[in-house]
């Protein structure tokens, strides 16, 4: 008939049982499916997002027991002394007291039982000390006023608005809306997260940082986009939009603050975007397992070997005795006889000894704040036969040193260093006039040298202290009074050289992204040209005189591993000009800088000697070749 399907679909089944044992599947194993979402400042989510709770124990309660069971049998050794022990069970291969084969097998258990329950307890502790921290949350209350509260780090859920202190670890990835600073930076530590120990900078969203106070955060209608849940720490793409003004600004990883990552200077507040598994440490992190040593798998292989010998012996005992009457029996029995050949005592020992070694290691006076946190394997530390690493900055201090400068006909040494500060202070001083004011007077051919040589080495330092990505923190050594407001308008860096008698009470560090462009600036300092103060659209030197000389900034080029070179356009607010900075790896540079015939081998000579190599250029721009340069990188943005 033309009516019959030629393929006929299934009954759905009204079953309930079926429908609920589905909906159980696919509560307790289904994959949460990772969303993007949209946040109103000032408000929570009214959606169910994930507890920021931190975990990382490997075992619960109820699979405790029958993980570690499983872990311990399925290696041939433990497995093999269970089936001899088993094995006395049976009356016809019993071949003396229960004890001989279960005492040893049980006490291996217990203690392994007790260690990995040790292990996983101390794990709990870890998790529960992160979870039980407290911090700042910014709230409206019920009479409308705004206030803090503290909270631990489990209570915070999405849409949050943390206060992060100074040493403070973040507990959520949130994105930044206000900082200490005028500018909204703020520098952050990540060597928890990709193991740098550089300082980052992270800015708060320009909107935000302008208002007066924390509190115009609940009268401003704005809401926050953000992704869905990414592993990626180094990209983040959101949008910041304002529903009064009409404001709409994209966000990117400059504008986030990771979780596990440390606020280095000033405080900061944000805005709680991801929680717990949905932040980005806790998806690059997998999850624990259980840890097998080299020297437990050569034991476990030695075992199988050794069996395959009792089971050889035990053959050979039958061929002499005969294959008659039931065989197999004493076949077994013969096993069971020559099973003293694997000795348990051996995994006793073993366990014994990882033991003591771990807690030997945590008590060493030699290495103190020793922290064992896996007991299973310590003996592996002892198998290091070689060591590799990404970088020498992960096996040495990172402390970069500046050594030597190569200006083409002369060059400066660690010796020579004091020669290069003085001939700066000749040319502050108004004996040599720079680049920008050098008109060549009546002289002798000899004072026309030495003026050049002076200018260039002054036109070298001050491209040195002026290319780069440094920002100088000051950190007061005596308390003030504080304000009331959490994160109030105040600049950590403004005006402690230029005002007396602050600089003995402060203390300046450098930081930036990299170890190298710190020592650069540390270098120009000590000669006599030092960077106070910078952010985002000026930079101040301070010269071995005691004068302050004004730069803006007009463009920064970061450094990229593509391009393996940075570069900065700066305008000297004394004189008008604009200076175009460039430095990079010598392979790099030397097909951009004008020829000489010095760079490349000056540039071989010294990384033979040991040292890594930078080269520096600079070009005057025209105020009109600047202006097209400009028109054209707006162009290339839109």
């Amino acid at each position: 008939k033309e009516d019959i399907p030629l393929l006929n679909k299934p009954r759905e089944s009204n079953n309930g049982f079926n429908r609920f044992c589905q909906w159980i599947w696919q509560k307790c194993f289904r994959k949460k499916e990772l969303t993007s979402r949209t946040i109103v400042i000032g408000k929570q989510s009214t959606e169910k997002y994930s507890p920021n709770v931190i975990r990382n124990q490997k075992y619960t309660i109820i699979t405790f027991l029958p993980k570690v069971l499983y872990q311990q049998f399925k290696f041939f050794l433990n497995l093999y002394f269970l089936l001899m022990a088993m094995s006395q069970f049976v009356p016809e291969l019993r071949l003396g007291y229960l004890y001989t084969y279960w005492g040893p097998l049980i006490f291996v258990l217990a203690v392994t039982l007790f260690r990995e329950g040790v292990d996983d307890i101390r794990r709990w502790q870890r998790d529960e000390e992160v979870n039980s921290q407290k911090y700042k949350r910014l709230i409206r209350g019920k009479d409308h006023n705004i206030g803090t509260e503290y909270v631990s780090s489990s209570k915070l859920k999405v849409g949050d608005l943390v206060l992060v202190e100074k040493d403070q670890r973040v507990p959520a990835d949130m994105v930044l809306l206000r900082t200490t600073e005028k500018s909204g930076a703020c520098f952050v530590r990540t060597d928890q997260m990709d193991g740098e120990t550089d300082w980052k900078l992270r800015l708060a969203i320009g909107d935000t940082q302008k208002l007066d106070c924390d509190a115009r955060l609940f009268d401003i209608t704005a809401t926050i986009f953000a992704e869905k849940p990414q592993r990626d720490i180094h990209s983040f793409i959101g949008t910041f939009r304002r529903q009064d003004n009409g404001e709409e600004v994209s966000l990117d990883v400059e504008n986030t603050l990771w979780a596990n990552c440390v606020v280095a200077n000033g405080s900061a507040l944000g805005a709680v975007v991801y929680t717990g598994a949905e932040t980005r440490s806790v998806m690059n992190n997998s999850q624990p397992r259980s840890k097998v040593g080299l020297l437990d798998i050569e034991i476990n292989q030695l075992t199988k070997l050794l069996f395959c010998a009792v089971v050889g012996l035990a053959f050979v005992m039958m061929c002499l005795k005969g294959f008659s009457g039931p065989w197999y029996r004493y076949m077994f029995r013969f096993v069971l006889l020559f099973s003293y050949i694997i000795p348990i005592s051996l995994r006793v020992n073993l366990d014994m000894g990882k033991a003591f070694y771990s807690w030997s290691m945590q008590r060493d006076e030699e290495m103190p704040d020793t922290v064992v946190r896996c007991t299973t394997i310590p003996e592996e530390l002892g198998r290091i036969s070689y060591l590799f690493s990404d970088k020498t900055g992960t096996l040495t201090q990172n402390s970069m040193v500046f050594k030597r400068l190569h200006l083409g006909t002369v060059s400066y040494g660690a010796e020579s260093f004091d020669q290069v500060s003085d001939q700066l202070k000749m040319t502050f001083c108004g004996t040599v006039e720079p680049t920008h004011n050098r008109n060549l007077s009546q002289g002798s051919t000899s004072f026309k040298i030495r003026r050049s040589e002076q200018t260039r080495l002054h036109d070298a330092v001050k491209a040195i202290a002026l290319c780069h990505n440094v920002t100088p923190v000051i950190e007061n050594n005596v308390q003030g009074n504080i304000t009331d407001s959490p994160v109030e308008l105040r600049s950590e860096a403004d005006q402690h050289y230029i005002k007396e008698g602050l600089l003995s009470r402060s203390q300046c560090t450098y930081q930036a992204s990299s170890p190298d462009e710190i020592a650069l600036v540390k270098w120009t300092e000590d000669v006599g040209l030092a960077v106070i103060k910078r952010d985002l659209t000026s930079l101040k030197l301070r010269t071995s005189t005691g004068d302050i000389l004004n730069y803006t900034i007009l463009q920064m080029f970061p450094f990229t591993s593509e391009t393996k070179r940075m570069g900065i356009i700066v305008k000297d607010l004394a004189t008008g000009d604009i200076t175009f900075y460039l430095k990079g790896a010598d392979v790099v540079m030397s097909s951009i800088v004008q020829y000489t015939d010095w760079l490349e081998e000056e540039c071989g000579n010294m990384a033979r000697e040991g040292l890594r190599t930078l080269v520096v250029a600079r070009k005057n721009l025209s105020e009109d070749q600047y202006l097209e340069f400009e028109v054209c990188i707006f162009i290339l943005l839109m």
